[in-house]
């Protein structure tokens, strides 16, 4: 590997007595056109422990992931560089120096790693059986009975019901926590001395999250393992942290005990990152983000003072007007068993409320509980199975395709994930556009282009963004591209369907902020479908909890989160990260 050229930092002296794994000068780079390199690891030297949880916090692109592929050995080899003079030691052995056979066998038993996303990592095409036994063949030796009984033990382990059955499952057969735990049963197949964690809950319920958060430290008590974990949250981190590393840039802001970290952060970044969370303790009028706290230099921003925000009252009166009324709704799935047998799943089941008009209604719960479903079925997405839904005193349940035409510019959605649900074909100004055309808003092409950069620039997007494509642009600024599609019709409810959950928390900041400044230009009421309770706590004026299907509490945020009534509301809100414990 070719040495990438670049200035030493003065490094921060690590005492590396007792250290499983030592990281010293690590730098990284990718090659690009004309063999140019672009750093991404800028010189990090950290250590593990024995038998301890290290956790590694910062946005995407600060060079986290990179760092643990590293560790790893798993960064392509076509394009990554490393420094000849980076050091990761592991017991002594330095990894980087070991022919590939050796540094496989190691980092197969000994270093063992979960991924963040369980789906593209669990080959679709395989059992979760035969993926857990194929590690124990490989590094273990175990025969085919073997192997298949300790798959068992290590399903029962991780808490999958039933594993002797569900030791036969597909991947897609799994909901996505049962998934995770897959990925952490492969994880310790080998009892490893080093776990990696990538971002091992994002996107998870609030109570799945918990249960994969518990599952690790008991299973790194019982192991006497070793855990890196990486994570953009730190509300998460004083849960199960002993040390913390905050990193920006590929560079390391802050290191040191998870006490001193959370509760004294000396770094202006680590600050902001605390901050940016919405809290359960305050709703202030706008949340604070990274350029509040820090310039682009990473200098402080004294111009900034947290304290005395002025906030934000929310809540239902009973007078308002009501712009939405939901009654009875109800949505069911067929499946069919055998020949002439259709089976009936009931996905939402006599769900019923109100949306007060230019108000936010938050709906909670977890995976399968029916939220997602309901906002589809408004959208005439999924035809609703039982139920009404009045517009302004019209159902556009029963209404034709015809007469729904008309309030399809009324009523909008957000998607969860905006990888997905933007074209990779079209330009941003194609995306724009297009919804504009089909329901003939503006004169011309010229005025619906002056519209679209309008509403860029009210987004937070340079007007350059126009004519580039979404792969172009990071996760926070796809979702602006998509609440900037919905904003061409001027909808009055937009429906938002998990669609912060998988950002980092400073973005995660910026697009509550841009939906609260929309709502108050434009008067929209939003649906805001979520798993974090927090983020629906900050936004919501009224939230609705739903369980299989159905609603089992309603109530104003505030009132809700003081003095929940249902036994499962009461499980949600233990659920949520409480920082340190003890």
């Amino acid at each position: 590997m070719n040495q990438i050229e670049m200035n030493e930092l003065q490094d921060a002296d690590i005492s590396m007595n007792g250290a499983l794994l030592r990281v010293h000068h690590l730098r990284i780079g990718f090659r690009g056109d004309q063999n140019t390199v672009t750093e991404a690891v800028k010189g990090i030297s950290f250590e593990i422990p024995y038998n301890t949880t290290v956790a590694l916090v910062g946005e995407s692109g600060s060079g986290k992931s990179v760092s643990s592929l590293a560790i790893m050995g798993l960064l392509p080899s076509e394009n990554a560089v490393i420094a000849p003079s980076s050091v990761i030691e592991f017991e002594g052995k330095n990894l980087l120096r070991m022919c590939s056979a050796d540094r496989r066998r190691m980092c197969g038993k000994d270093i063992a790693m979960i991924f963040q996303e369980p789906m593209t990592s669990l080959n679709p095409v395989f059992t979760v059986g035969f993926q857990i036994e194929e590690v124990l063949k490989l590094h273990m030796k175990m025969n085919a009975k073997r192997a298949r009984a300790r798959a068992i033990e290590l399903l029962d382990e991780v808490g999958i019901p039933s594993p002797e059955t569900k030791i036969n499952a597909y991947p897609s057969q799994l909901s996505g926590g049962q998934q995770q735990r897959v990925m952490i049963a492969m994880a310790i197949a080998c009892e490893p001395k080093l776990l990696i964690a990538d971002e091992p809950t994002t996107a998870l319920d609030v109570t799945i999250q918990k249960q994969i958060i518990d599952l690790i430290e008991a299973l790194r008590k019982k192991h006497r393992m070793s855990v890196l974990f990486i994570t953009h949250d730190l509300a998460l981190v004083g849960e199960i942290a002993d040390r913390v590393i905050v990193m920006r840039n590929g560079e390391i802001r802050e290191q040191g005990d998870v006490r001193q970290i959370l509760e004294s952060p000396k770094d202006g970044y680590t600050k902001a990152l605390l901050r940016c969370r919405p809290s359960l303790d305050s709703r202030p009028w706008r949340l604070p983000v990274i350029s509040d706290f820090i310039n682009d230099n990473c200098e402080a921003n004294v111009d900034f003072e947290p304290q005395n925000v002025k906030q934000r009252t929310r809540g239902l009166t009973g007078s308002e007007e009501i712009i939405l009324d939901v009654r009875n709704l109800g949505k069911s799935f067929y499946s069919h068993e055998g020949l002439f047998k259709r089976k009936e799943f009931q996905a939402v089941s006599d769900v019923s409320f109100k949306l007060a008009r230019g108000k936010t209604l938050g709906v909670v719960g977890e995976s399968g509980s029916g939220k997602t479903t309901v906002g589809l079925t408004l959208m005439r997405l999924h035809q609703a199975t039982t139920g009404q839904a009045l517009f302004d005193g019209q159902d556009i349940i029963q209404m034709s395709n015809q007469d729904f035409m008309a309030y399809k510019r009324r009523i909008q959605i957000i998607f969860q994930n905006p990888y997905a649900s933007l074209n990779p074909r079209f330009t941003v100004g194609q995306i724009l556009l297009e919804p504009m055309k089909i329901h003939q808003i503006g004169k011309h092409d010229q005025e619906r282009t002056d519209m679209a950069m309008q509403l860029l620039q009210k987004v937070g997007l340079p007007s350059a963004a126009f004519h580039r494509y979404p792969h172009e642009f990071s996760g926070g600024q796809r979702q602006r591209i998509a609440i900037a599609r919905c904003l061409t019709l001027k909808p009055e409810v937009l429906i938002c369907d998990e669609s912060v959950s998988a950002l980092d928390v400073s973005v995660q900041a910026q697009v509550l902020n841009l939906l609260q400044d929309l709502q108050e230009e434009f008067g929209m009421s939003y649906i805001f479908i979520s798993h974090d309770l927090s983020v629906v706590k900050y936004l919501a004026d009224q939230v609705m909890v739903m369980k299989d299907g159905k609603v089992v509490e309603m109530a104003n945020s505030d009132e809700l989160y003081l003095n929940p009534q249902h036994p499962y509301t009461k499980q949600l809100l233990s659920a949520i990260p409480k920082g340190l414990q003890g």
